[in-house]
């Protein structure tokens, strides 16, 4: 047997991160279409998309029917 401990492989420095980069603000223009489209969406969907009960729930039947397309 060699009687000794084997050699260790020399430790190499961890990497240094990179710089940390502000993010761009968007200028008004871009905010105010973002905020256009927005509307846009919104007034589109209806209230088709609404559950409209009163405080004693719904007194009629489930409308049910074919499926449609739309």
């Amino acid at each position: 047997m060699c009687g000794g401990s084997p050699k260790t492989p020399a430790v190499k420095p961890a990497p240094v991160a990179p710089a940390i980069v502000a993010p761009i603000e968007a200028d008004a223009s871009s905010a105010e279409a973002g905020n256009q489209e927005r509307k846009r969406r919104l007034a589109a969907s209806g209230r088709s998309d609404t559950i409209l009960t009163s405080g004693l729930g719904v007194a009629e039947e489930a409308r049910v029917g074919r499926k449609t397309l739309g």
